[in-house]
């Protein structure tokens, strides 16, 4: 069994062309890859609106568009890519996944995984941000 980490991208980005761990520059994705980094896990993937599932070392044009803003027809279409691109690097029966992500990220992918945890789930931003500060 895999542990692994999913984080969703964020709107806060370099204006150019970047491995997906640098072109998201947030507060709160910074400290959600170095809390994944300290859970020293089997792998760690970015949820991309536009890009699906990215790994981190992977090279992306910088880009306008949240998984907030689309309809859930469209998040349908997107989680069913992402769970077609997770199911090429993972066991979606067998592995743990960790995210580091917000409901519109997840609600359409987690009914596929048997085993899950959502650590900062119902926190406000304030509250994840302390949370992933923690040593």
């Amino acid at each position: 069994m895999k542990r692994i980490i999913l984080i969703s991208c964020v709107s806060k980005k370099r204006p150019y062309r970047a491995k997906a761990k640098d072109l998201y520059i947030s507060a709160l994705f910074r400290k959600n890859l170095a809390y994944a980094q300290r859970l020293n896990p089997d792998a760690i993937y970015i949820l991309s609106a536009k890009y699906g599932l990215v790994d981190l070392e992977t090279e992306i044009d910088p880009y306008d568009l949240t998984l907030n803003t689309i309809s859930a027809e469209l998040i349908k279409k997107w989680a069913v890519y992402v769970l077609h691109q997770l199911s090429a690097v993972a066991d979606l029966r067998q592995d743990h996944f960790i995210f580091l992500a917000g409901m519109k990220y997840r609600k359409y992918l987690l009914p596929h995984l048997a085993s899950y945890v959502i650590p900062l789930e119902g926190l406000p931003i304030g509250k994840q941000l302390q949370y992933l500060s923690k040593p």
